[in-house]
């Protein structure tokens, strides 16, 4: 329900680039007509791009050509595709409630902006859900609702009123999940005291101990060191005019009969999406009395200075961008509380704020990282090389540019910290300031570099020692189960689980093995050993043959496999048939292969297409989406095309349905939300419908039907 709001002109906007890191700049007048806006940021900002309509494709190579066009063309200045990665309601709202927290300024133009934002994703009973697609929360509308009181709207402005309306409908901010309570008594407007124990005592236990933080699944962990910190020194700010005013307009209840002890335990109906369980009451309740009355002050003392020392490492090794947004913000009330607002390390913090923040056509909001940079080149590369066109001259110096952005983007070094994965030669998601290496984008980037200097014999600006080290750190990474994890491997069992206090994700406690992320490997090292055969060959085996192990017993009855970081069984088969084919497992000779091809199959609508819901991944189980999607539709059609299935009529009608979407530009529109993490959350991926589509009509031409007629098909 867009709702009407001031907005900046989005002319004066420009984005620069350093190694892959972003900042939006506001210019003047006089500097905004000095410097004319690129093709990629008038497409991102929503401006009429100017580019020219191409001829009507006839058949699925052209198509894909003219998406590739289309394509280039938003390529950055250092070889990488940048875009908005948002969605999460939690992310914007803790970035801008740490800046006021801290002192940190926010600039009419951001304010601006972000209430345009906020204005453009209202949902019709006025409130905001965990995630931009999703039903009004507590959570969301409460966290946003402070948003716009702290950007300057009054509570009688309409979309302030709408949603306090909508919040108090849903029974006041009492019912606030965890981190939004955390929140909350940051800003003085809730009791720490109605907040379940966050002890940072926890870091003082031998690692042995199979709950150690350093077991948490990383993304876990990291927001949950700083929380303790917080939590520890009960950290809030002073009452002020504004935190007055709104501890009576959150609440159904006046503020002061409110006993926040007794809503520790509460969550609104709309918000629980993972119910705690029985062991974390218990717990929670045994913390609290060490707390009142047993925990002597020296080893509270030390509690407090051991997480504060791994706040501070955690800062320096990551440039103090952090892993995300939601640890950067308890980070920066963190160094805030402990080294002022005029601090060095403060200032440090607000200047890698910008990184996280895009400004897009619905306004500015805040990524889920700081960016998707190197996942998203990485595929863009392999895509364009299966699709056939990466010998053309008119993509050569694309590719060049994106084999340099990879090449400045790689972990050339490991970290002297005991909980860190090893990660020299690895890739990270986004940026090599992120620092933190992941299993599937240094497998997607090794495999991308070995397309463009192996095969395609591009210059080798990235030599075999250091693709040689990725390998290293990727053999490092396999699970005892044979799969792959995210970040790092395993480290306890799901038992973690009973420990889970977020009350609104799940699966977050522990680092799970992934058929996405274990195909990605297997794959990376498959292509590897073609053109290194030599390089530890027998542990590369070993590791290729229990991942495909894994990867088997993860199928589904239905022939399925479940999806963890996309919309979800459509992205999940894209990956796993990828790993049975690479030890010739397809149609022709696997029961595998053969049900998971029935079962999308099973999903192809009557316009050709697949269209999953997001949902699909909320209730582990296959739900329709009321339209077909292009980007489930490619992801259906290459996972076809790689299980070698022979009946390529089939194919053809996603195909074609794909193509009837291409715009004359080359382009693709935007549909529904793409990517999910943690079950519940849904977050954009808005590149993905320009290469994977593209990637499709591509590769049925230059692979698919090539191997047809090898097979004695055509």
């Amino acid at each position: 329900m867009p709702t009407t709001a001031s907005a900046t002109d989005p002319t004066r906007w420009r984005l620069d680039v350093d190694e892959g890191v972003h900042q939006w700049r506001y210019l003047s007048e006089v500097d905004s007509a000095r410097q004319p806006q690129s093709t990629a940021e008038k497409y991102f900002l929503g401006l009429p791009t100017g580019l020219p309509s191409l001829e009507i494709p006839r058949n699925f190579q052209q198509s894909a050509r003219n998406g590739f066009r289309f394509y280039q063309n938003l390529q950055l200045n250092d070889g990488h595709w940048g875009c908005g990665y948002g969605g999460p309601s939690f992310l914007l709202a803790g970035i801008v409630i740490a800046m006021y927290i801290t002192e940190t300024e926010i600039s009419p133009e951001w304010k601006a902006e972000i209430i345009r934002y906020l204005s453009n994703t209202v949902n019709e009973d006025g409130g905001w859900g965990l995630h931009s697609a999703g039903a009004s929360t507590v959570f969301a509308t409460t966290l946003y609702y402070v948003t716009l009181r702290i950007l300057g709207l009054q509570p009688s402005h309409s979309l302030t009123s709408k949603a306090r309306a909508r919040l108090h409908a849903l029974g006041g901010a009492v019912g606030i999940p965890q981190w939004g309570k955390i929140w909350l008594a940051l800003l003085n407007l809730y009791s720490w005291g109605g907040i379940n124990p966050i002890p940072p005592e926890l870091w003082l236990l031998p690692n042995w101990i199979p709950f150690h933080p350093w077991r948490w699944w990383v993304q876990c962990r990291v927001v949950y060191l700083p929380v303790s910190y917080l939590y520890a020194n009960k950290v809030a700010i002073p009452l002020n005019p504004l935190i007055a005013s709104l501890r009576q307009e959150i609440y159904t209840h006046p503020y002061e009969s409110i006993h926040f002890e007794r809503y520790r335990d509460a969550v609104a109906a709309t918000d629980l999406k993972k119910l705690p369980s029985g062991l974390l009451r218990v717990a929670n309740m045994c913390l609290r009395l060490w707390e009142r009355y047993i925990r002597p002050n020296y080893i509270a003392q030390w509690a407090n200075e051991r997480v504060y020392g791994l706040i501070r490492r955690e800062d320096e090794v990551t440039s103090y961008n952090c892993l995300a947004p939601v640890n950067k913000a308890f980070h920066m009330v963190s160094v805030w509380y402990s080294d002022g607002a005029h601090s060095t390390r403060m200032r440090l913090h607000r200047e890698a704020i910008p990184s996280y923040m895009w400004v897009g056509e619905k306004g500015m909001t805040c990524s889920g990282t700081n960016g998707v940079q190197v996942w998203d080149t990485a595929f863009s590369i392999q895509a364009m090389v299966e699709a056939g066109i990466a010998m053309l001259p008119e993509f050569r110096t694309t590719l060049e540019n994106a084999l340099r952005y990879l090449d400045i983007s790689q972990l050339r070094e490991d970290l002297a910290d005991v909980y860190r994965q090893p990660r020299k030669g690895g890739w990270p998601f986004s940026t090599r300031n992120n620092g933190y290496i992941v299993s599937d984008c240094a497998a997607e980037a090794l495999k991308a570099v070995l397309m463009l200097q192996e095969e395609c014999h591009f210059d080798k600006l990235i030599p075999d020692d250091r693709l040689q080290d990725c390998v290293d750190s990727l053999l490092l990474m396999q699970n005892p189960d044979g799969g792959f994890s995210s970040y790092e491997r395993t480290r306890s069992g799901t038992f973690l689980e009973y420990l889970n206090a977020s009350e609104v994700f799940d699966r977050i406690m522990v680092e799970y093995s992934y058929p996405e992320c274990t195909t990605a490997v297997v794959t990376a090292l498959s292509l590897f050993r073609r053109y290194f055969p030599t390089y530890r060959s027998s542990e590369i085996n070993g590791v290729i043959e229990r991942a495909v192990n894994y990867v088997i017993k993860a199928q589904r009855p239905d022939g399925s496999w479940y999806g963890s970081w996309g919309v979800c069984f459509t992205y999940a088969s894209f990956f796993a048939i990828q790993c049975l084919e690479v030890v010739n497992q397809t149609w022709q000779n696997s029961s595998h292969v053969r049900r998971c091809c029935k079962f999308l199959l099973s999903k192809q609508k009557d316009d050709g297409g697949w269209g999953e819901h997001y949902t699909s991944c909320e209730q582990e189980e296959y739900i329709d989406h009321e339209q077909s999607q292009v980007v489930n539709t490619a992801w259906a059609c290459l996972a076809l095309m790689h299980a070698r299935y022979p009946y390529k009529e089939d194919i053809e009608k996603g195909l074609k349905l794909i193509m009837r979407r291409q715009q004359r530009n080359g382009e693709w529109y935007q549909e529904d939300v793409e990517g999910v993490f943690n079950n519940t959350c849904m977050i954009g991926y808005p590149n993905y419908k320009l290469y994977f589509t593209a990637w499709a009509l591509g590769r049925y031409d230059n692979i698919y039907l090539p191997m047809l007629e090898r097979e004695g098909y055509e």
